[in-house]
């Protein structure tokens, strides 16, 4: 009776534990669904698509451009040595610059053999994990694209720290080489490209950071959950790169902790150390450390003003460079509009002056740009509405910066004021009054 009842308990226990497990299985599931459903993962595909593709390409061209541009000025600077004594040395030279430059773009054509370390991308790295995520539940449509073309993205950042790599150690050969024959000039030539290239593959890291809404959207709704939680601490590069914590059954995470100093024993060591060297030996110990932040400070600063820590990354001495020069095309345009009404007695304003401008900002301190203005007359009054042209501008102009606030703007403008019905009426080149204006504002 009692074995009866044993067997009984046993296999109620085990039935209860099955429908538990059901349980959490399909509830884990039915939330896994539920984020899908308001993620969209197909639009969230397509978007990753898209800007991988499209910064692929850019990277890649930028990355065969400074190739070219590099080896052609390292022609010239070898060409100009052919009348030295070391001709004979400056022909075997220049003859294996070629070589030396198709062996690296065969090189690039495989990063992933190339046995360097890859960098680390952060917001490269979550769009990754999560499409693997996406794949790896399941989802048909174009989630494999997408995840091909962030890993093909991977590979041509990679390709460009290759690039960066190989062009440092051509520029400060080059230096040591050239530098003593006075060939200053071709140098800072070849620093301002090195430099340029540098700050565009940085651009473009921040551009893969500027998120769309449905990217946004789709990684906060997973990170939400435990699956995808636990599947980026198994199988994201930052995974790879440091453990994650919080994994005690891991083996691996348990013997990394062995043998490590805890918080505490290090504490007591320090004090330990500064009881033993006197009484000023603490208020020695803060000076020192206060030194050393210090120090620390004035490096990062350094570091934040040539723009990054490697030594391509250092500006040529004497060099200003151009941030425009790094952003896209239309990034550089400026928009511009201008609403100016003429009084009247009544509620509506005699006439309107409606102008808009579209100006080329060429460096840090200039726009370029071209402007329009129409008069648009109303009407007697609020009872007698009638739309009219008054008048038309046209512009060109030029902003230079002065200092600091000041500008000085110079502008070339064509008005026709006179009012018009059609453009036939506007044909007319003496009817147009020609102006030329120059003069200093100040920005506030």
């Amino acid at each position: 009776m009692a074995y009866t009842k044993t067997r009984r308990l046993f296999l109620y226990s085990i039935g209860l534990s099955f429908a538990i497990f059901l349980c959490t299985s399909s509830y884990s599931q039915s939330r896994i669904d539920s984020v899908l459903n308001k993620l969209d993962p197909q639009r969230f595909a397509t978007s990753i698509k898209q800007k991988a593709e499209k910064l692929e390409k850019k990277l890649l061209a930028k990355s065969m451009k400074v190739l070219e541009k590099m080896q052609n000025q390292e022609e010239k600077l070898y060409r100009k040595m052919l009348s030295t004594k070391d001709s004979l040395q400056t022909k075997a030279e220049l003859a294996g610059i070629n070589g030396k430059y198709k062996a690296l773009r065969d090189k690039l054509k495989n990063p992933a053999l190339s046995g360097a370390a890859k960098q680390y991308i952060p917001h490269l790295d979550s769009l990754t994990t999560a499409l693997s995520f996406l794949d790896k539940d399941g989802i048909a449509g174009n989630i494999k694209d997408a995840l091909a073309k962030t890993k093909s993205l991977q590979d041509k950042f990679q390709q460009a720290e290759e690039i960066k790599k190989f062009i440092s150690e051509r520029k400060e050969q080059l230096k040591q080489q050239f530098e003593k024959l006075g060939m200053v000039k071709q140098l800072k030539q070849i620093n301002k490209q090195v430099f340029y290239f540098f700050a565009q593959v940085k651009e473009y890291k921040e551009i893969l950071k500027d998120s769309k809404k449905i990217e946004k959207k789709a990684l906060e709704l997973l990170s939400k959950t435990k699956w995808y939680q636990e599947f980026f601490k198994k199988n994201s590069m930052l995974a790879s790169l440091f453990r994650m914590p919080g994994d005690p059954n891991d083996p691996a995470y348990t013997a990394n902790l062995a043998g490590l100093q805890t918080r505490v024993q290090v504490n007591n060591l320090i004090q330990e150390q500064i009881a033993s060297g006197g009484p000023n030996a603490r208020q020695q110990f803060q000076q020192n450390i206060q030194a050393a932040q210090s120090q620390l400070q004035q490096l990062k600063d350094k570091v934040l003003k040539f723009g990054g820590g490697s030594s391509g990354d250092v500006m040529p001495e004497g060099f200003k460079p151009n941030s425009e020069r790094t952003k896209s095309l239309w990034k550089r345009f400026e928009i511009g509009t201008n609403i100016q009404n003429q009084k009247s007695n009544g509620l509506l304003p005699t006439t309107s002056d409606i102008g808009l401008f579209l100006g080329f900002k060429a460096n840090d301190r200039s726009v370029v740009g071209v402007g329009t203005s129409f008069k648009l007359g109303w009407g007697q009054d609020i009872r007698h509405i009638k739309l009219s042209g008054q008048g038309l501008s046209l512009r060109s102009f030029v902003d230079i910066k002065l200092k600091g606030s000041f500008w000085i703007s110079g502008a070339y403008e064509m008005n026709y004021r006179s009012a018009f019905r059609n453009i036939a009426s506007l044909q007319q080149y003496a009817d147009w009054q020609q102006s030329c204006l120059i003069g200093i504002s100040k920005t506030v």
